[in-house]
C-alpha cells in the first residue's frame, strides 16, 4: 500500500510505558479514516529495575506484541509507518538491544523521542479530533513513566512539558504493597505537586479555555467516575476524583479493587494513575477535565500525512533555529545548494533515501550554528547546541544525526565520532558527512559564485571531482584543501579525486 490513488496509507505505532497502541489510517478527500487499530497491555515501565535493565519476561512479552503488530505492518511500504517509544524506552539502559529486536519484529525503523515531542504530537492528536474553536487549551496525558502538559491554540503548542511520574511509576513507588491507604495516597499526591511546582505558576499565568484529558488512565477515571454514578455531568471534577480515592480507600487493597467501569486490565496502575490526576488539579487549579479521544498516535498519524504533503515541522524548527542563532542565511543557501547537487550525482550508486537528503539540507543550514557561541571549535558547539536543544518534530536519533553532522563538517574526520551511531546508520552518516564538508569546502571562500564544477562521478567508495580546466590552478587554496579532504577520506575507506 502506501501513497496511492485512494490517499496515502500510514501507521503509527506508540510504545508506551503501560500499553503498545497501533493505529492504520488513511487520508481520503481530505478526512482522516482509521482502517485499523490494536492495543495491548504491556507494561514495560514494571519491568525496568533501578539500574535502567529491562526483565526478560517483559522483554518477551512485548516483542510477542510487536511480532502481531509486525503482522499487519510489513505490507506497508517503508516511511509511511512511523514507531516512537516514549520514557521507558528513554530510560532503559542499552535501549539500542531492544530496539534492535522490536525493528526485527515490527519489520519498521523504531525511534525515542524526547519528552517535548512527545507532548508535541500527544496535542496534535487531541487538537484534530475537536472542532476548531479558536479557544486556548489546556491538554494533559497521564501515561505509564511520564505525563505531558500542553497549552495550545488551535493546532499550535504553545507551552508542553513532560514531567516524569506515570501510572505504572507512582503506582510502584507508592502502592507496591497493594495496600489503598489515605498516607499512601497523601504521599503520592504530594509527589506529583513536586513534579509540577517548576511549571504551575507559568501555567496558571498563561491559563485557558477548555482542559482536555487524553490517554487510558483518564479515559478510564472518567468512566469509573461516571459509571458509579460520582457525578454523571461531563467532564471530570476534583470532588468527583477525591470521592473515587475515598472509595478505594475503602476497599483497602487493589487485588480487591472491583468498581463500575474499570477494567480489569486497568487496576495495578489506576491508584497512581488517580494520584497523579489529583495532584496535577489541585497544582494547576483545574476546575473540569474533559476526557479526548485523540492521543500520541493520532498526533503521529497527522504528522506524517503532514510530511507527504510538504507540511513537515522540521523543517520550519530549523528554519527557526537558523534565525535564532543568527546564522548567515546566504552562506548557508551556497553550501545548501552544492550539498544537493553533490548528492544528486550520488543518490543512487550510494543507495541514499529521501531522507538522508533531508538531513543534508538541514544539516547544511545550520552548519555554522555553533558561530553564535565563539568562533574557535565552533562545529563541536554547534554540536552541542544541536543535541541539547528542543527540535520539534524530531525523534532523538534524527536530532543526534543532525548534531553529528555538524560536528563533522570540518577538522579532523575521525571514525571513532561515528561510534555512537546505529549499526545500520553509520554508513549514510558516512557519506552524508563526506558530501557536507565538501560542500563546505567549496565554499570556504563564501563567494556568491559556485566553483565550476563540470563532473561529479560516484564510486562505489569514492567521488571525482572534475573542475574547468586551469581552474584548480587559479586557485591554489582550494586545491590544498582538496588534498588535506582526500587524507580524511581515507580513514574512511574513501576515495576522493579530482582534476
Amino acid at each position: 500500500m502506501g501513497m496511492n490513488g485512494q490517499g496515502e496509507t500510514v501507521a503509527a505505532v506508540d510504545l508506551g510505558s503501560n500499553s503498545f497502541h497501533m493505529i492504520v489510517a488513511r487520508r481520503h478527500e481530505g478526512e482522516v479514516l482509521k482502517m485499523d487499530r490494536l492495543k495491548e497491555t504491556v507494561r514495560l515501565a514494571s519491568g525496568l529495575d533501578a539500574r535502567g535493565r529491562l526483565d526478560p519476561t517483559v522483554e518477551r512479552r512485548a516483542l510477542d506484541c510487536l511480532e502481531r503488530f509486525g503482522q499487519r505492518l510489513r505490507q506497508l511500504r517503508q516511511g509511511s509507518v512511523r514507531v516512537v517509544g516514549t520514557n521507558t524506552l528513554r530510560q532503559m539502559a542499552d535501549s539500542h538491544v531492544f530496539l534492535a529486536a522490536a525493528e526485527q519484529a515490527l519489520g519498521h525503523p523504531v525511534e525515542i523521542i524526547a519528552g517535548r515531542e512527545e507532548a508535541r504530537l500527544i496535542y496534535l492528536g487531541v487538537a484534530h479530533t475537536l472542532a476548531d474553536d479558536g479557544g486556548r487549551r489546556l491538554v494533559m496525558d497521564i501515561g505509564g513513566g511520564s505525563t505531558e502538559f500542553i497549552i495550545g491554540e488551535r493546532f499550535q503548542p504553545m507551552l508542553a512539558e513532560s514531567l516524569e511520574m506515570g501510572c505504572v511509576t507512582f503506582t510502584r513507588r507508592h502502592f507496591s504493597d497493594g495496600r489503598l491507604t489515605p498516607r499512601a495516597f497523601a504521599t503520592a499526591e504530594l509527589h506529583a505537586g513536586q513534579e509540577l511546582q517548576p511549571i504551575a505558576a507559568t501555567y496558571r499565568e498563561a491559563g485557558w479555555d477548555h482542559a482536555l484529558g487524553a490517554s487510558g488512565t483518564i479515559l478510564a477515571l472518567d468512566r469509573i467516575v461516571r459509571e458509579t454514578g460520582i457525578d454523571e455531568a461531563p467532564g471530570i471534577t476534583l470532588a468527583a476524583l477525591r470521592t473515587l480515592r475515598e472509595r478505594m480507600i475503602e476497599v483497602g487493597r487493589l487485588d480487591q479493587l472491583e468498581l463500575p467501569g474499570l477494567a480489569e486490565d486497568r487496576v495495578p496502575v489506576i491508584a497512581g494513575g488517580l494520584a497523579v490526576l489529583i495532584g496535577a488539579f489541585e497544582a494547576l487549579g483545574i476546575e473540569r477535565l474533559h476526557p479526548s479521544d485523540g492521543a500520541l498516535r493520532e498526533g503521529v498519524i497527522h504528522d506524517l500525512l503532514g510530511r507527504f504533503r510538504h507540511e513537515d515541522v522540521r523543517g520550519l524548527t530549523i528554519h527557526n533555529l537558523r534565525r535564532r542563532f543568527a546564522v548567515d542565511e546566504a552562506q548557508s543557501a551556497r553550501v545548501q545548494a552544492m550539498a544537493a547537487r553533490l548528492l544528486g550525482a550520488v543518490r543512487a550508486r550510494w543507495e541514499l533515501d529521501e531522507n538522508d537528503g533531508d538531513r543534508l539540507d538541514w544539516a547544511a543550514e545550520l552548519h555554522e550554528v555553533g558561530l553564535a557561541l565563539a568562533h574557535s571549535k565552533y562545529h563541536k558547539h554547534g554540536e552541542y547546541i544541536l543535541n541539547w536543544a528542543d527540535l520539534p518534530g524530531f525523534s532523538q536519533p534524527e536530532q543526534h544525526e543532525l548534531a553529528l553532522l555538524v560536528r563533522l563538517h570540518r577538522r579532523s574526520f575521525k571514525p571513532k565520532l561515528l561510534n555512537d551511531v546505529r549499526e545500520a546508520r553509520v554508513e549514510p552518516v558516512l557519506r552524508l558527512a563526506s558530501l557536507l564538508r565538501l560542500a563546505v569546502l567549496l565554499h570556504r571562500s563564501r563567494s556568491p559564485e559556485p566553483p565550476p564544477l563540470e563532473r561529479i562521478e560516484a564510486r562505489e567508495r569514492g567521488l571525482v571531482l572534475g573542475f574547468s580546466t586551469g581552474w584548480l590552478e587559479a586557485h591554489p587554496l582550494t586545491r590544498a584543501d582538496l588534498e588535506e579532504e582526500a587524507g580524511q577520506w581515507v580513514r574512511h575507506d574513501l576515495e576522493l579525486a579530482f582534476s
